[in-house]
């Protein structure tokens, strides 16, 4: 085992490595009730003709499973100390987008998500996710990422009900004394202090810190004995393979942008967590990444696998950088993160005690991070200025992460070739503005 993953080598051991996929897990175990509340639209009570709920209890165990077979894939075969869970971005661009906005049923959206997985996995194999990947400009990449943080905080604090609906400016201030609002503003604070502190696993500890401050106070029903803490798993049964059952359902314009958002969040975000966590363990080497090709990989048949299990497209995730600062090197950091998803499985009754206002805080603070890339961004290049800003402020003006997207690479060329720059466009780029123009065209 130590030779598999050359603990000599990195100077690394198993009880370092061990504790470094304990923190990274404890940094992203929030997802592990965020994403299925997120996607069973928990706290959305009127949903669109033809929309169903999915199931919630389903959908946590296809979240862990997703997470542990993503880990594992990228622990045993590319050898990095990176996890994988379902992406927090894609989660809700499948929940509130293309369930709520595009009125488009969670069967159909599990099938698109199947889709961008196996064209990840070709594209991978034959080398042209680099030529893809490498014609997006990196302004529009920062874009992208710091438009779904506003989106998600957005969504945060709607479920906080912090920003509610306004007849006369479309959103207002909520009731600051309402206790569920209180609630989830204690949440936020204390989450903020804790990531503040540089607490590892801070987002975790203030969803466990606001679900005990929700039962003291009688806003959340407390759990009765260990037999509402521990449990059965789940069964699987209501969302297992109905990514094949409605894999026809798939062919129109609307899941053509469904599955073209899967796949260039997924792109984004795989590619800088990759860049990012193994810079930060020196595991790069001549500025490039060793087993690029395995890596992407692991993430791409990891979002095979959770979209036949139940669940939004699986992704690596930038928690991996808390397990790296705690010393992991290896792949065996990912290989412990994933014993410990498994392990949460039994642990699904205590969804009863994550409500909106318990995940709204996490959301929230996760936006915050996300927008980080906004600093990256070319702002003195009005041409490129542009296209960013359109891309970053439709998100959650639309409440649309593909509407974002689709707008911003429409007035890229444009402003490009208006400024005399078109030289510096990618000719694939011209193809996606094809696509999201007849996108809108149709969708009109």
């Amino acid at each position: 085992m130590k030779k598999f993953f050359q603990f000599e080598e990195l100077g690394t051991n198993y009880k370092t490595e061990f504790i470094a996929g304990l923190t990274t897990f404890l940094a992203m175990a929030y997802v592990l009730f965020v994403i299925p509340a997120t996607l069973a639209l928990v706290g959305v009570e009127e949903l669109p003709e033809g929309v169903t709920r999915i199931d919630q209890g389903a959908v946590f165990t296809a979240t862990a499973i997703a997470a542990a077979i993503g880990s594992l894939f990228m622990g045993l075969i590319a050898k990095y100390p990176i996890v994988l869970a379902p992406g927090m971005g894609l989660n809700a661009f499948f929940a509130y987008t293309v369930m709520l906005g595009y009125e488009i049923p969670w069967e159909t959206a599990l099938s698109g998500a199947l889709v961008s997985g196996l064209i990840f996995i070709v594209l991978t194999l034959t080398g042209l996710r680099e030529k893809i990947i490498n014609a997006i400009p990196a302004n529009l990449k920062m874009a992208v990422g710091a438009g779904i943080g506003l989106y998600i905080a957005f969504i945060g604090f709607q479920n906080a009900g912090i920003i509610v609906g306004d007849e006369a400016t479309l959103v207002g201030i909520g009731d600051l004394t309402s206790p569920p609002v209180l609630l989830a503003i204690f949440g936020i604070i204390v989450s903020v202090i804790l990531l503040t502190l540089n607490i590892k696993g801070g987002i975790f500890y203030g969803m466990v810190m606001t679900a005990i401050i929700g039962i003291m106070v009688g806003l959340i029903d407390a759990p009765n004995g260990i037999g509402e803490i521990v449990g059965e798993v789940p069964s699987l049964a209501p969302t297992f393979g109905q990514a094949f059952v409605h894999f026809g359902d798939i062919f129109t314009i609307e899941m053509l942008v469904v599955i073209l958002t899967f796949l260039f969040v997924d792109f984004f975000d795989t590619a800088g967590t990759l860049v990012a966590v193994a810079t930060q363990a020196g595991l790069m080497k001549d500025n490039k990444l060793p087993r690029a090709g395995k890596a992407l990989f692991a993430d791409s048949a990891a979002t095979v696998a959770g979209s036949i299990l139940g669940t939004s497209t699986t992704t690596s995730y930038i928690e991996s950088t808390a397990g790296v600062g705690a010393g992991g090197r290896t792949g065996f950091t990912a290989v412990v993160a994933a014993g410990f998803f498994i392990l949460s499985l039994f642990f699904s009754p205590l969804l009863s005690v994550i409500t909106s206002e318990v995940t709204a805080p996490a959301l929230i603070i996760v936006g915050v991070l996300m927008s980080s890339s906004l600093k990256n961004i070319e702002w003195d290049h009005f041409e490129v200025a542009v296209p960013a800003f359109f891309t970053i402020i439709t998100m959650p003006l639309t409440y649309s992460i593909a509407t974002g997207i689709a707008i911003g690479f429409i007035f890229y060329p444009i402003t490009m070739i208006l400024k005399g720059r078109s030289k510096e466009i990618n000719g694939i780029m011209y193809i996606l503005f094809l696509i999201f123009l007849l996108y809108f065209i149709f969708l009109s």
